[in-house]
């Protein structure tokens, strides 16, 4: 490489790309009417905000015991039934398993519709329909869960060995047993993985749906915002991120061992 060719003679290079990323910015900002001064003009309010937000009100911890119980209750039961649901879909969804494309197709596009559903529009619809309260967290949830790891399923299945299917089939086995005794064993492992893969997601999500109402810590969440009560927001973030860590420690040592 001639010195010509170093970061030191290509300056006008990095300033191109400094000049189109100030035009975007500048640019969306107009775009979406957002004031720029404004955000500076209130830096002594965010001062303010984060003063208070740094000091969390432990006497506030005993409350959170029981919402945050209910976040992991709803996180649980939400992915055992999406993931239990998304099993026999998922081999429905590729031909590996049903050697039928026109059940494939339907199939996949049921799957693609429902997760194009955001997470916290099906969680304001059903609470329209269910009503306030964890049921409409646990049915959220599930719903959520059996979209992504009904995906992740029937891909782990087009990529399975094909050996033990034509095996099963040389000896007239139909596709439910070919399903059992050739596909479920090599990617049973997989599919745990995936399982706790969404429950770490779904102890996340699940502190968002408490601000449509579907239960949880998010309720607590959502009323210490409305009360200002920013010490309290900062117990319950605190709260969050210590069992998020927690869950994620011991899912990874649980999959450490299945494999």
């Amino acid at each position: 490489m001639k010195i010509k060719d170093t970061v030191h003679f290509q300056w006008y290079k990095h300033l191109f790309v400094v000049f189109v990323i100030a035009v975007l910015f500048f640019g969306s900002s107009a775009l979406t009417g957002a004031s720029l001064t404004e955000v500076f003009s209130n830096l002594d309010e965010m001062g303010t905000f984060l003063e208070r937000l740094s000091h969390p009100d432990f006497s506030y911890l005993p409350e959170l015991l029981s919402p945050m119980l209910k976040t992991l209750k709803m996180s649980m039961l939400g992915t055992i039934i999406g993931v239990l649901i998304a099993i026999p879909l998922s081999f429905m969804a590729t031909e590996v398993a049903t050697k039928n494309p026109i059940i494939t197709n339907i199939v996949r596009l049921f799957l693609n519709i429902i997760r194009t559903i955001p997470n916290l529009l099906l969680a304001a619809i059903l609470v329209a329909v269910i009503g306030i309260g964890e049921a409409t967290g646990i049915v959220t949830i599930a719903i959520f869960t059996f979209g992504m790891v009904s995906q992740l399923i029937y891909e782990s299945i087009e990529t399975i060995e094909y050996e033990p299917i034509e095996a099963n089939e040389s000896v007239g086995a139909n596709r439910l047993q070919i399903a059992v005794w050739s596909i479920w064993p090599q990617i049973m492992r997989t599919v745990i993985s995936y399982f706790f893969y969404a429950f770490e997601i779904n102890v996340r999500a699940s502190t968002v749906l408490g601000y449509v109402g579907a239960g949880g810590i998010g309720v607590s969440l959502s009323a210490s915002l409305g009360l200002f009560r920013y010490d309290r927001v900062s117990m319950v973030i605190l709260s969050i991120f210590a069992v998020v860590l927690i869950v994620d420690f011991i899912s990874e040592r649980i999959q450490r061992r299945l494999v």
